[in-house]
């Protein structure tokens, strides 16, 4: 059983100060955005936009892991402002449960979207194919799966513990280090690496397309770049610092030879670096206007309640459609 870290009292603990202040306001900031973006998100797709298409089927289950997400934080933001986690083991692997069950649902359902524009606008021919229900449903059907199989085991590793005498939930990184450390590896090239390759490479497929296929269409060939370089950035920004840390941070424990100010820095910007994970959900609020024009005029039509007769959007229906539209998707 490690005991490295709770013995470590020879050094300020910074980390211990970040983790009392920081957690609850990033974590209840972002539950406020998540929760009221994400329904109001689902709201528009499920009472405006009609008919669906695959990647609307996409961005819809993509609000509902971020919304599950968010409901989770509260919970969260009590334990870190008191400091003692009251509600027992079965809620605590639960709530970290759904941490890391957003995370890699949101990264694969960010990958599949990813996917299916590129066939969209590189293999235009398979274009129609792709924009049906029926593949967005077994896409996400499959992501909810692989997601689950990903983050099942870490069930049987997250660990209360007593720490001055007060029960602490830990998160998973600072479970034992021998147990969590080829799971997180593993977690981290599965989960991870292998879906931001796929990702860099559809896009930079697409960028290709795009030079020479609109360049006499600004706005539409603005958009599609804008859309590419928000999802780069949801990887670089909020999911690239967190697993780099996690696994340092796992690191640290593991060798007894760190120092301890090593130690607790290298905690200290582990616990920054969560938070930046769950803002993906404000990345993907923005996706959704991104996406198409679609979501944009529903949504105008929602907030400004225009006559139900200019709510509806209507959408045209061809057999043949040029690589602009396929970017509608």
């Amino acid at each position: 059983m490690f005991r490295v870290e709770m013995n470590s009292t020879d050094c300020f603990p910074v980390d211990k100060y970040i983790q009392h202040h920081y957690l609850p306001v990033m974590y209840g900031i972002i539950c406020i955005v998540g929760v009221v973006g994400n329904v109001l998100a689902i709201i528009i797709y499920l009472s405006q936009i009609r008919p669906w298409k695959s990647c609307s089927i996409i961005l819809v289950n993509l609000a509902v892991a971020d919304l599950f997400y968010a409901l989770s934080l509260p919970v969260l933001v009590q334990f870190y402002t008191s400091k003692s986690w009251s509600l027992g083991e079965f809620m605590c692997r639960f709530v970290r449960f759904c941490f890391y069950y957003n995370l890699y649902g949101s990264i694969l359902f960010l990958t599949c979207f990813s996917i299916f524009r590129y066939v969209a606008v590189v293999h235009p021919l398979k274009g129609a194919e792709i924009r049906r229900k029926r593949w967005g449903i077994l896409a996400c059907l499959v992501v909810w799966a692989v997601a689950l199989l990903e983050i099942g085991p870490m069930l049987g590793m997250i660990t209360l513990t007593k720490v001055n005498n007060q029960r602490q939930c830990l998160d998973f990184a600072s479970n034992d280090p021998e147990v969590v450390w080829w799971y997180g590896w593993i977690l981290t090239i599965l989960g991870f690496l292998i879906p931001f390759v796929v990702v860099c490479w559809s896009y930079s497929r697409i960028a290709g397309v795009l030079e020479t296929s609109l360049s006499g269409n600004t706005q539409t060939s603005s958009r599609a770049r804008m859309t590419s370089i928000l999802i780069l950035l949801v990887f670089v920004v909020c999911f690239l610092p967190y697993h780099i840390m996690r696994v340092l941070r796992v690191d640290s424990l593991r060798r007894n030879n760190v120092p301890c100010m090593q130690r607790t820095g290298i905690h200290a910007v582990y616990i920054l670096s969560r938070p930046l994970a769950g803002l993906n959900t404000f990345f993907n609020l923005a996706l959704y206007t991104l996406a198409g024009d679609t979501f944009q005029q529903a949504f105008r039509s929602f907030v400004y309640r225009r006559k139900q007769t200019t709510c509806k959007i209507s959408v045209i229906h061809s057999p043949h459609m040029s690589r602009t539209d396929l970017l509608r998707i």
